[in-house]
């Protein structure tokens, strides 16, 4: 009899790292794989189930318009119930530290029902840094009954707070095997056409912590970067969060080296991303992607969960503070050797070939 194994999410960044997943289980023949998404992200996530070929079992479209923690919490926990009773899954999988992430979890936890908690492990240890992810990843682990554990390092990390090291597997990120289905050398888009001949740099911010006056610091280095280097252009795919694209309004307005577009599907990002010449982000993904890519990154905020990519080489921390950004921006546009460090760097976050791992262990426990 087939196992059966639920995969839960809900926003583009969490879609891009579990459908490689739902893919690889739906080709094991003792698994039935499930999926469910609750619509945190709505437009953003039907573009990578559509690159991916994933048509979720259970869609609660939870996502409206200024969406609080309280609203995302309760609408999730109020429909998932019923979905989790009617399925009675083996195991859930859960994917890092979104809001989803954390109530399927608890609520899991609720019908007992065990948990595997992907990209686990992940830490910073300052609870309100980032908010409310850190929280999120550090309860459900409290939870979960496997762990899969993207590199060395989260792997110490649950250890080290009591976690069963027989409960925990290394097995790479998800998102590297993402790129291996994404990247075309011969990909080709109008930004790019645009950009042809300039040093293109790739811009995300949108993260709940930065908003406010760190955003404007972070878009106004970006312009002074724009204003003295004439072979650099910017495209930033905007998050559609009304008060980011305000800032972006009023700082980075007016200026025509620099393209804000409306947010691009998983296909564009990963192949804008390959032929970049460095990344600036907020994004937690983009840290573990561009390291494949052979792109250098800074990371605009200050603190990160995923250290292995600074001790790499491939990012560099450097908050949001405008002259500090600024510093670093033109460090890389002016040292070669500084650049060609960080992107040469090898990647740590794996082969490829972590979600072939996190399927045979499914089988080995769940079968």
């Amino acid at each position: 009899m087939k196992k059966k194994v639920m995969l839960v999410f809900g926003t583009r960044p969490e879609a891009i790292k579990m459908c490689p997943l739902v893919n690889e289980l739906k080709k094991r023949k003792n698994i039935q794989a499930v999926v469910c998404v609750t619509g945190q992200h709505r437009q953003m996530l039907d573009q990578v189930l559509e690159t991916f070929q994933v048509v979720p079992a259970y869609d609660f479209s939870i996502m409206k318009e200024k969406q609080s923690l309280f609203d995302i919490t309760t609408n999730i926990l109020n429909k998932i119930k019923k979905a989790l009773e009617t399925e009675k899954p083996d195991i859930v999988l859960v994917h890092g530290d979104t809001s989803t992430t954390f109530v399927t979890a608890l609520a899991c936890f609720y019908l007992q029902i065990p948990v595997g908690h992907v990209e686990a492990g992940l830490r910073t240890y300052n609870i309100n840094s980032p908010y409310p992810e850190e929280f999120n990843r550090q309860a459900v682990s409290i939870i979960s009954e496997l762990h899969f554990a993207p590199t060395w390092r989260a792997k110490e990390n649950l250890i080290k707070e009591g976690k069963e090291e027989h409960k925990i597997w290394i097995t790479g990120n998800t998102v590297i095997d993402a790129l291996r289905t994404t990247v075309k050398k011969d990909y080709t888009h109008p930004e790019l056409d645009w950009a042809a001949h300039s040093r293109l740099i790739f811009i995300t911010a949108h993260r709940r912590e930065n908003l406010g006056e760190p955003m404007h610091h972070i878009f106004r280095a970006i312009r002074r970067i724009l204003e003295e280097y004439p072979d650099v252009k910017a495209l930033y795919p905007i998050h559609m969060n009304p008060v980011i694209r305000k800032a972006a309004k009023e700082e980075l307005g007016g200026t025509d080296r620099i393209h804000i577009i409306d947010p691009v599907d998983v296909f564009d990002c990963h192949n804008i991303m390959a032929k970049s010449y460095l990344i600036l982000t907020d994004s937690g993904g983009i840290q573990e992607e561009a390291p494949s890519l052979g792109k250098p990154v800074l990371v605009v905020r200050d603190t990160t969960e995923r250290p292995e990519g600074i001790e790499a080489g491939t990012l560099k921390l450097v908050g949001t503070e405008e002259e500090n950004i600024y510093q670093h921006f033109k460090e890389l546009l002016e040292n070669e050797t500084v650049y060609h460090n960080m992107a040469r760097a090898n990647n740590p976050y794996g082969d490829g070939y972590a979600c072939k791992r996190i399927a045979d262990v499914l089988e080995e426990n769940f079968s």
